[in-house]
């Protein structure tokens, strides 16, 4: 579900100098001309929207309108946002299911011609025979991927069992960015690409130094004050070893096994060690009295040698840098990035690219020429020159185009050289529509976790309990689906007006 909310990215226009190139983006890779006579409707699904769609319009449509005179495009949300706008909170926030909302605007009378998802909803799509395949489309016009990133495509073939259901024109992705001058004064090698997490993590061993708030941690899952150590490690470490809170069921717990001891025992020592920061690093040593545009980011402030940060995160890197004769106490920081580390299991995922973006053909598009047309202009080459020229928050899937940014010199490609963890499963998704009580059987283990932290417990003794107190919420969910808990894994009890209430 995480990513879900990176769809909503900080607008930025892209489409002011887009006139200039009208002519070349025309004849986009070969582009068919179109039927000027007759006006034809596209129609092209989104996950989420609302009453206003110009962020998608600026960046995907207006230019194809513009030279494609006779066709006019509708985006239609799958799930209307503005909905909650007017919600009076009585109802409660469920979780929406975006799959089936998906499914509804691709069928009946009059459905979508084309579907723009993330990976996820794409994955179930095809297993629902719900798209059409790319490839005979590609091979008729001689439509070359050849340029793609092999990540990107990659990633899209393992969803169609090797072959092609869409194509994305950009992704976002994460990199290990680490502080060059850190490394050279401890006289250690900074890291490489496709670097193990035990790698990094002895790196950061070597580096760390200082005691108190002059502390510098080797390294940290987020570069932000004040994170979740619990959640941090969750997203970025125990996601990409695809390991399991519980079983395909939902009815019992997994956490008590070796290899989840394992993870809790290596996290927990970094943290106690100060080699990873804590949650109260930066928020207690008079920080917030003294703030700086960089005061609660823990990589520019020098407090740690090593984070995770997505490719936008170079924008704010750069700025701060442009800025820093104006922020106090601020040296401009002497950076790289190389690939985010990987598990040995699984040396070429790296489990931290994004393909929110996926441009699909439903399998009963009304306009399926049309669609297929418009698939491949945003998919060209002339599209990926176009878009690459702007600070965009995402990055191009041509490799030709991708380069640093405003005449940077740092290894872009580990951005894209590993291939990204496979989605979640789509069942999962809908267990979790279906019995939002799921969340807290995964939120309740942060408070286990905190004990060791604090130790009160061994990890071991933590996971067991964690996997007690789970079964337990399990149970309770499988009893009554749309249980909901409190944040010690107590259930409510819903009042006579269907509002959860008091706890029993």
């Amino acid at each position: 579900m995480g990513m879900k909310r990176r769809s909503f990215r900080k607008i930025t226009t892209v489409l002011l100098a887009a006139t200039l190139t009208l002519g070349l983006l025309a004849g986009c890779n070969g582009s068919k001309p179109a039927d000027n006579k007759q006006e034809k409707v596209l129609r092209i699904g989104v996950l989420s929207g609302g009453y206003d769609d110009s962020y998608f319009r600026q960046q995907y449509t207006d230019v194809y309108e513009y030279t494609h005179q006779n066709i006019r495009i509708e985006v239609v949300p799958a799930i209307d946002q503005s909905q909650y706008r007017y919600s009076d909170g009585s109802e409660g926030y469920q979780q929406p299911d975006y799959l089936e909302s998906m499914k509804k605007i691709m069928t009946g009378g009059n459905p979508v011609d084309i579907v723009v998802t993330d990976t996820s909803v794409l994955n179930q799509l095809i297993q629902e025979n719900m798209l059409k395949q790319l490839d005979p489309l590609m091979q008729e016009d001689k439509f070359d991927t050849s340029d793609f990133v092999p990540a990107v495509i990659d990633g899209i073939k393992d969803l169609g069992d090797g072959k092609l259901y869409g194509l994305t024109p950009s992704f976002s992705s994460s990199a290990l960015f680490y502080n060059k001058k850190i490394f050279t004064d401890a006289g250690v090698e900074p890291p490489t690409d496709k670097m193990t997490w035990d790698d990094i993590f002895n790196l950061a061993r070597r580096v760390s130094k200082g005691e108190g708030k002059d502390r510098v941690y080797g390294f940290a899952f987020s570069r932000y004050q004040g994170s979740d150590p619990f959640y941090d490690m969750q997203y970025n470490y125990v996601n990409a070893l695809q390991l399991k809170t519980y079983d395909d069921k939902a009815e019992t717990m997994t956490v008590s096994s070796p290899q989840w001891i394992k993870v809790w025992e290596t996290m927990t020592k970094l943290v106690k060690d100060k080699i990873i920061p804590d949650s109260s690093v930066g928020m207690s040593d008079g920080a917030m009295d003294q703030w700086t545009p960089i005061s609660g980011d823990l990589f520019l402030s020098g407090k740690v040698a090593m984070t995770i940060g997505e490719n936008y995160y170079i924008n704010e890197i750069v700025d701060a840098n442009n800025n820093a004769a104006k922020i106090k106490n601020y040296k401009a920081v002497d950076w790289d990035v190389v690939t985010v580390p990987v598990h040995p299991e699984k040396p070429d995922v790296g489990g931290n690219i994004w393909l929110s973006n996926t441009f699909a053909i439903n399998s009963a598009a009304p306009n399926p020429e049309t669609a297929w047309d418009f698939i491949k202009f945003i998919n060209s080459e002339d599209w990926a020159k176009l878009r690459s020229r702007g600070n965009s928050y995402e990055m191009v899937a041509r490799k030709s185009y991708i380069e640093p940014k405003q005449g940077l010199d740092y290894n872009i490609q580990a951005f894209y050289l590993l291939k990204p963890t496979p989605p979640t499963d789509p069942k999962d998704d809908k267990m979790l529509i279906e019995k939002p009580g799921l969340y807290s059987v995964t939120n309740v283990g942060r408070n286990y976790y905190q004990e060791v932290l604090e130790n009160k417990k061994t990890p071991e003794e933590a996971l067991k309990e964690w996997e007690e107190k789970g079964n337990k919420m399990l149970l309770e969910i499988k009893n009554n689906p749309k249980t909901q808990f409190q944040e010690d894994g107590t259930p409510f009890v819903p009042d006579e007006s269907g509002a959860s209430g008091v706890k029993y």
